[in-house]
């Protein structure tokens, strides 16, 4: 039966599955090698869900793959240097726990087979974080995060999380995604941040280039929205000083000096003064959206409001 519904779903994804090559082995949560891991002995965690880092790929037989195989080095390493970056960058000195899983490739996302492949990479994070909380967690206060994908994935986890686990969650960052009035009638946890020191809430925020202030939105297409830079709601202009490229080494770069507004008809970020040119995601990528910056330009901000969420659940 197990082999049948394998067989069932790699023809749904469209690919040659005979002999279940093109199907990943699923991630075993109670090996160490399938986590990235930073125990630092903190009052409080982060589990935080990685980006798409991976591409279409090939097997040496010419097998084709769409979804990361998370035991072999050739999509372990680019998920890797992710799971290090955000640690690096934002999580300061919380405990930090990120599970390599069979995330979709870049190419997945423009194809009619995406929501198959999506569902397995959900599948995987569902089984990690089920795992974070019974071996890892230990009843601490946690932080939920992801980017891109990876906000995709927390979204589900946090529409799916027990309420008792609800209680102990200090903040979910659901970074680079669209949330929708829909999503927020699936999901009650989602309770949209007004503040720097909210807790319980979710903190979303979407770049675009300045210039593009009348970018085309659907109406309650994106709902939740705040500025990381001001922390708050309305259209009050920000100012964010910062190296622009994670590309390059950052005693090679000048600063940009650049203004961050929240347009109140699209709820995105409009960012004007930027002036790296390396940012557009291939394939499915444009020149109006900084998304692959999300997290990059406002990484300072991020690990101080982290941290300052945290320090006010505590005290609670």
């Amino acid at each position: 039966m197990t082999r049948y519904l394998l067989i069932l779903i790699c023809g749904i994804i469209g690919v040659s599955c005979s002999d279940d090559k093109s199907l990943p082995k699923a991630p075993d949560y109670s090996d160490t090698t399938q986590w990235y891991l930073s125990e630092r002995n903190a009052a409080a965690d982060m589990f935080y869900v990685i980006s798409t880092e991976i591409g279409d790929y090939k097997l040496a037989d010419g097998t084709v793959r769409h979804l990361a195989d998370t035991y072999l080095d050739q999509t372990r390493q680019p998920m890797y240097g992710e799971m290090l970056g955000v640690d690096t960058l934002t999580s300061g000195q919380l405990n930090y726990y990120s599970p390599y899983y069979r995330q979709c490739s870049l190419q997945s996302f423009a194809s009619d087979s995406a929501t198959i492949r999506f569902n397995i990479a959900l599948d995987d994070a569902r089984r990690a974080f089920a795992y974070y909380l019974e071996h890892h967690n230990n009843g601490r206060p946690f932080v939920l995060a992801g980017f891109s994908q990876g906000a995709m994935i927390a979204r589900e986890l946090l529409k799916e999380m027990d309420e008792s686990v609800f209680q102990r969650m200090v903040a979910t960052y659901l970074i680079g995604i669209k949330i929708s009035d829909k999503d927020l009638a699936a999901n009650p946890h989602i309770r949209p941040a007004q503040a720097a020191d909210d807790t319980g809430v979710t903190i979303c925020y979407n770049s675009m280039r300045g210039e593009d202030a009348n970018y085309p939105a659907q109406e309650g297409s994106n709902v939740v929205a705040i500025n990381p830079v001001n922390w708050r709601t309305d259209t009050e202009i920000a100012s964010l000083i910062t190296e622009p490229s994670p590309l390059k080494p950052v005693h090679e770069q000048a600063k940009d000096t650049m203004t961050v507004q929240l347009d109140a008809m699209s709820n995105n970020l409009l960012v004007s003064g930027y002036s790296a040119t390396d940012y557009v995601l291939p394939l499915i990528g444009t020149q109006t959206s900084y998304h692959t910056r999300e997290i990059w330009l406002y990484r300072d901000l991020l690990k101080e409001n982290i941290q300052l969420r945290v320090d006010a659940f505590l005290s609670k």
